[in-house]
């Protein structure tokens, strides 16, 4: 049996999510779309051959949908997630799950109510081969317990209306959720520091910077964000524990050598680096509720990412250390 979903907000992700979908990934087919942007929907939908609906709540409360992917922005988010919820549909939502916490808690009180899991976020690094090995190296104890990790997220640009809390609230935020899924752990501090400027960034942005974080146990956790640095997307992350250290390698496959020396390609964005990780969970989360069960990141893992998220974000505009306001996590995600 095929499972149908009904897409919310085809543009650059959600259209590189169609083609996954129907390409590489089995079970499942994006048969309805809905947008902001008409034009875009109806091409989209031309293209597939799925049903233009004018609005989420038609597209979510139609029989012909069996689950519902987000991929809109960010703050039109929340909405679209409850409603989904309320009918009982799963519904994969990109990240974040929303803007702010609590807005995010506002999705977990819906599906709590609903007295089921329904709610998957696309946090894709968790999919990643070389991410899961490095955790799995770490649960085995084979480097003993982790002191500090350090991460890099360089971007070669950014568009100018990327935003100045955009470096934490739609770039760190990757690193944030990787960090606690690898360590197992919240975070309960946040720290920005400021280097100097890069010349190539836009006037309003702070570039680069780096999220410096704490966990409840003491692990230190820092993340260079860099989305002006020109030369490729660059994705680093060394874990040093007590008796060794893990750290990803380049993900190239191919390395060449000539005058010029010894060198491989660098990817350019996130669908290059990471297009892997995302065949595996949107495979997973198609399997999975085709098996009517949840899989992946839960809504508790929006809400603590937006957590620290908002606590970066007041750590940017001020100097020194701000903590991280959390709720007790609900048993009904334990």
């Amino acid at each position: 049996m095929t499972l149908r979903i009904g897409m919310i907000g085809p543009g650059g992700m959600g259209q590189a999510h169609i083609e996954r979908i129907h390409s590489v990934i089995a079970g499942g087919r994006v048969v309805a779309v809905t947008d902001l942007n008409a034009e875009n929907a109806r091409k989209v939908a031309d293209r597939i051959g799925a049903t233009v609906f004018p609005s989420a709540a038609e597209l979510i409360a139609s029989n012909d949908v069996d689950a519902v992917m987000i991929c809109s922005f960010g703050p039109a988010h929340e909405p679209d997630v409850i409603a989904a919820v309320e009918a009982g549909t799963y519904v994969f939502c990109e990240k974040p799950l929303a803007p702010t916490a609590e807005a995010c808690a506002r999705i977990m009180e819906a599906e709590q109510k609903a007295g089921k899991k329904l709610v998957t976020v696309g946090f894709m690094r968790r999919f990643d081969a070389s991410y899961r090995e490095m955790k799995a190296i770490l649960d085995a104890g084979e480097i003993g317990e982790a002191l500090m990790v350090h991460n890099a997220h360089r971007n070669p640009t950014v568009p100018e209306s990327y935003t100045w809390d955009m470096a934490i609230n739609d770039t760190a935020i990757h690193e944030i959720d990787t960090m606690r899924w690898l360590l197992g752990e919240e975070f309960v501090s946040a720290r920005v520091d400021k280097p100097k400027k890069t010349t190539n960034r836009f006037p309003h942005l702070q570039d680069p910077l780096v999220l410096i974080l704490t966990t409840t146990s003491g692990v230190r956790v820092d993340d260079e964000i860099f989305v002006n640095c020109q030369y490729g997307y660059d994705i680093q992350c060394e874990l040093v524990g007590e008796n060794g250290a893990v750290r990803l390698s380049d993900q190239e496959l191919v390395q060449r050598a000539d005058l010029q020396g010894r060198r491989n390609r660098l990817t350019m964005d996130h669908n290059q680096r990471f297009g892997q990780a995302f065949v595996r969970e949107v495979q997973e989360w198609i399997t999975a509720v085709s098996q009517d069960r949840h899989t992946g990141s839960t809504a508790w893992d929006g809400y603590a990412a937006a957590c620290v998220c908002d606590a970066g974000v007041k750590a940017l505009e001020a100097d020194g250390e701000v903590a991280v306001e959390m709720m007790p996590k609900p048993a009904f995600y334990a």
